[in-house]
């Protein structure tokens, strides 16, 4: 790898701030920035299809159901579709009141013309004017000098104010980017933004927005936010503006810049959702959102259905959202290991202990499960999903997906013989077990053998005799011979069956045994697990019936079965 070709970020950005000023490092965030989603712009042209205006209009109502209230509309300048979208939204009443839409343009008369036609009718506009700033992009894009580009800038920024002068009912506001800003020299970015600042008067109940882009990531994102708190800290007129981040991923450190970007004094983060945009994307919203949920503060959208978010995103952007995705893939709240599957099964039940000790509702207890560092139910998530079974599983995630499907609470001591049984099925296969697939799996390891094998009992009658003495009478049959009928008593029915077994000749010893009922009504079938020694062996059974004793018979049943065939 030639990596003597590519000169560090220490050596290409100039980070004017001395390590005694720095802050950002002990900060925290307490409350969500305003969120500004450019799909409809920055991600529309990452797309090598960009979106209709039909795709445009549902992405942009999902944006105002999830409750953004700035949202940039496009690029009305660059393309009609872009121009008909804008008036789309000017000519149908699809704004809200308390939304305000974001055009884009550069600093060319005749586009900021086309962008100043584009609103006419639209009650909340932020003009959003750009230019490259940084040496390259000047020397190699533009061709022209620091003092020409500052002098494009201040032209542009003065057609803005005209036009937007020219309609005094209009609530018209300004937004500027030094495009690659963090390649840009520090003096010359707060030469620009002050004197626009002074142009544009901002004032703290008209204030002016300053865009500050990581258009190409070059950097750890500590020296991101270095350069933040260097313009937070030296900004003129602070309090009359909003100082406002738009990070790429081109290092996939696009999160981590937002968030300490906000630590050192950002107060506005322009991205997308999920992440799309130019090359690795832009910042991820949905992330940054859920990062903040995680920590206790309110993020100020709703992502409560994320899955329903997602569909219309990835129907939209004809993208889909990969499936490791943070929060909103399909396997990130899933454990395939079994020492996770463990972990989690017994952090959920914990949960669901705490919340009925303390009388609340879970989704209202707080939250500390391994693991899972956010409730899936959070965002409309199942727990279904949770634990999935592959050849890498645990007994553990086996039993959680078998009691939390159908009820079947496995005795620990049986975990591991259903675990072999899983695992050879899964082995064979290559493949994943669905929670239906483990049902049927349990059912012919288990319960089968206990309702028909080699030896079946097709009748029995249990009844007691004495203060803790019963008898049991039953047909056995053996290898499909006609059953003989036996008779054994003992201190219980179980007992007075075994007895019964003993004289037929299958010697039982009962070492363990527990049931259940797999369901609240008075019908509900009851499953019981049998643990026997047979042979000088141990083998589980279990039996189903709506009458404990049935299943319980039928639970020794299947041990002796499935020791029969060795199974």
């Amino acid at each position: 790898m030639p990596s003597h070709r590519y000169r560090p970020a220490h050596e290409r950005v100039a980070v004017p701030l001395a390590d005694a000023d720095r802050t950002w490092p002990t900060r925290r965030i307490e409350k969500a920035p305003l969120w500004v989603p450019v799909d409809l712009r920055d991600g529309n042209q990452a797309l090598a299809e960009p979106m209709d205006t039909g795709r445009k209009r549902k992405l942009f109502d999902l944006l105002v159901a999830m409750g953004y209230k700035e949202i940039e509309i496009g690029y009305p300048s660059a393309s009609r579709a872009d121009f008909d979208f804008v008036r789309h939204l000017a000519t149908t009443g699809a704004v809200p009141d308390d939304v305000t839409t974001v055009v884009f343009t550069p600093a060319r008369r005749d586009l900021i013309e086309r962008t100043f036609q584009s609103i006419e009718g639209l009650a909340h506009t932020v003009v959003h004017l750009y230019t490259a700033t940084a040496p390259t992009w000047r020397d190699t894009v533009l061709g022209r000098s620091r003092d020409e580009v500052h002098t494009l800038i201040r032209g542009g920024a003065r057609d803005v104010l005209r036009l937007a002068e020219q309609r005094p009912d209009a609530d018209i506001r300004f937004q500027f980017s030094p495009e690659v800003f963090n390649l840009t020299e520090p003096d010359f970015v707060l030469e620009i933004c002050n004197g626009l600042s002074e142009l544009w008067d901002a004032s703290p109940d008209r204030p002016v927005i300053h865009n500050l882009p990581a258009t190409v990531e070059i950097a750890t994102p500590n020296v991101y936010a270095d350069q933040i708190e260097y313009m937070h800290r030296h900004l003129e007129r602070r309090d009359s503006v909003i100082l406002s981040v738009h990070p790429h991923n081109d290092r996939g450190t696009g999160v981590a810049c937002a968030e300490l970007a906000v630590l050192a004094g950002a107060q506005r983060v322009e991205g997308c959702l999920f992440g799309n945009g130019e090359r690795t994307g832009n910042v991820d919203l949905v992330t940054l959102a859920l990062n903040l949920h995680t920590q206790g503060v309110d993020p100020e959208v709703d992502l409560s259905d994320i899955d329903a978010v997602r569909e219309v995103v990835e129907h939209c952007n004809r993208l889909p959202v990969p499936v490791r995705h943070p929060y909103a893939g399909d396997l990130v709240h899933t454990a395939f290991s079994g020492t996770h599957q463990d972990a989690i099964s017994k952090g959920l039940a914990e949960h669901s202990r705490r919340a009925a000790s303390e009388g609340v509702p879970e989704s209202e207890l707080p939250w500390s499960v391994p693991y899972l560092p956010i409730d899936p139910a959070d965002i409309g998530r199942s727990y279904e999903a949770v634990i999935r079974v592959n050849s890498q599983s645990g007994k553990g995630g086996i039993a959680y997906l078998l009691q939390a499907g159908y009820g079947i609470d496995l005795p620990r001591g049986m975990r591991p013989d259903f675990s072999k049984a899983v695992q050879r099925a899964t082995d064979d296969s290559g493949r994943e077990a669905s929670t239906e697939e483990l049902w049927e799996l349990f059912r012919a390891q288990y319960l089968s053998p206990g309702v028909g094998g080699p030896v079946s009992v097709p009748w029995w009658e249990a009844a007691e005799v004495g203060p803790g003495a019963h008898e049991l009478v039953c047909d056995i049959g053996f290898d499909g011979a006609p059953p003989a009928r036996f008779k054994g008593s003992g201190n219980g029915p179980v007992a007075a069956f075994t007895a019964a077994l003993a004289e037929a000749g299958v010697e039982v010893d009962i070492l363990g045994y527990a049931e259940h009922s797999t369901g609240s009504g008075p019908g509900s079938p009851a499953v019981a697990y049998a643990q026997c020694r047979i042979g000088g062996a141990v083998w589980w059974g279990a039996g189903q019936d709506t009458s404990v004793l049935t299943a319980t018979v039928r639970a020794v049943l299947s041990a002796v079965n499935r020791a029969r065939v060795g199974a």
